[in-house]
């Protein structure tokens, strides 16, 4: 028998190495490498057994569709695309206390009161604790079985006789099987549980949620390939000095991927939001000068978020680029854009941009939102209040038309805004829209430029 030679395992990232060293080579992390034992139950080289194969058949074939589970929380609902599936995984992570616990412990009582049988298994908490969160959400009569266990081996022996239709397993990190001589949290221990939990739901059509960790950068801690694993990867993002909380789905293969859902954090826990632009523009007040509201669409739902700039002279010789809920990058193109094509200088101006509400936009339709509160910055003049403004920006000064225009409109005249500086696109009916508010037509970037300084002039 040859000699065993341990290894040494990245718990950042999941590279293996053959030797310990300060710093991981794939990722960078330091002291992240994990001595750990490789398994030993390889089996042995030699000739394969032959199989009776596998059976194919064609494209054209029927399937049944995919059931669902109401989880009695239509934002979950809507994020995970209709409902849970049975015999699928979810792996939803979040920083610590944003209210992953407390959001699931809400659906799993809901489903419970409505018919569901349920199980909620915690690695981190007791018995008692979780039973305080219940009775301070008020769901302390719904019938949901609880444990309080970290060992992997009487967790599955337990779901065999207890048999759920869902599974939630808080958290992932905690749990460890005897099978590997690794320490719990290990990339190895996270990697074998989950791998077992999730077969376990392929085999017995169960639904199993797991939460995890998240490191520094917001990632999923262990190895991501737990995040190939699992059917869906849901992010709980929030800021804690806001009470808004947003659920979004990374991976889904059960439905789409663009799709938000949006909670407020209450006393009695998370409530729903059905109407998250009146939420985030709550408090906005009179026109100011660098604030302005984008009509964004987040999946099929249009949100209107306010965008808040501020330019300053720069304190020291290097200025400032600060930004909050936005693309660095992007705002980095836009002030580019703004200097070459529009003769807008920011040299020795620090510029600081925030979306309001702690929610983070990635479409490109901000674009002349952003621009249009940096004029508005630069320039000391505030734009109309009851305007809203969204386009994307070319490189050359271009402004180009946002996706589903209508809708967007429809949601900033529900919510009383009177116009709209943005560029329609040719294929959209300018009957359609203009019977929603007044629209203001940017072809380029200089023409709204010119209408800040309009704007400044007539002060």
């Amino acid at each position: 028998m040859g000699k065993i030679v341990n290894i040494f395992v990245c718990q950042s990232c999941g590279t293996v190495h053959g030797k310990w060293a300060g710093r991981c080579d794939s990722c960078g992390q330091w002291n992240t490498l994990v001595e750990e034992v490789p398994a030993q139950n390889a089996p042995k080289s030699g000739k394969r057994k032959k199989t009776r194969g596998i059976d194919f058949v064609d494209l054209s074939g029927t399937s049944a569709d995919v059931p669902r589970i109401d989880t009695g929380i239509e934002e979950l609902n809507r994020v995970t695309g209709g409902g849970l599936v049975p015999g699928s995984a979810l792996l939803i992570g979040g920083d610590p206390g944003i209210g992953k616990s407390t959001l699931l412990l809400q659906a799993c009582g809901t489903m419970a009161k409505r018919g569901v049988k349920t199980a909620y298994i915690s690695g981190e908490e007791s018995i008692a604790q979780i039973r305080r969160r219940a009775k301070r959400l008020d769901m302390a009569d719904a019938p949901v079985d609880l444990a309080a266990e970290t060992s992997l081996g009487p967790i599955l022996d337990g779901l065999m006789v207890n048999k759920p239709d869902v599974v939630i397993i808080d958290s992932i990190q905690t749990l460890w099987t005897d099978l590997l001589g690794a320490a719990p949290g290990t990339v190895a221990q996270v990697r074998a549980c989950a791998q077992e939990l999730t077969r376990y739901a392929k085999k017995r059509n169960v639904c199993i949620i797991l939460v995890g960790h998240v490191t520094k950068d917001g990632q999923i801690a262990g190895p991501r390939v737990v995040e190939h694993m699992v059917d869906a990867v849901l992010y709980f993002e929030g800021d804690r000095a806001h009470q808004f909380r947003i659920l979004r789905a990374h991976k889904n293969r059960f439905g789409p991927t663009d799709e938000i859902g949006v909670f407020e954090m209450g006393e009695k826990g998370l409530y729903e939001v059905t109407n998250p632009s009146a939420l985030f523009l709550d408090g906005r007040g009179e026109s100011v000068c660098g604030a302005v509201v984008f009509a964004g669409l987040e999946g099929t739902r249009p949100v209107l978020t306010e965008i808040q700039a501020l330019v300053a002279p720069a304190a020291f010789g290097t200025p400032r680029r600060a930004v909050v809920g936005w693309d660095s990058g992007r705002l980095a193109m836009v002030l580019a854009v703004l200097e070459a094509r529009c003769g807008v200088s920011f040299s020795g101006k620090d510029v600081y941009l925030n979306v309001a509400g702690g929610l983070k936009i990635n479409e490109p339709a901000a674009d002349l939102a952003v621009a249009a509160a940096l004029a508005s910055s630069i320039f000391d003049v505030p734009l109309p209040s009851d305007s809203v403004v969204f386009g994307e920006i070319s490189l050359s000064g271009d402004v180009r038309g946002a996706s589903r225009t209508d809708a967007r409109l429809k949601e900033a005249a529900k919510l009383g805004f009177k116009q709209a500086i943005a560029a329609v696109p040719t294929r959209t009916s300018s009957k359609k829209i203009t019977s929603q508010l007044t629209i203001r037509a940017i072809k380029t970037l200089p023409e709204l430029i010119s209408r800040v300084e309009a704007l400044a002039e007539a002060q």
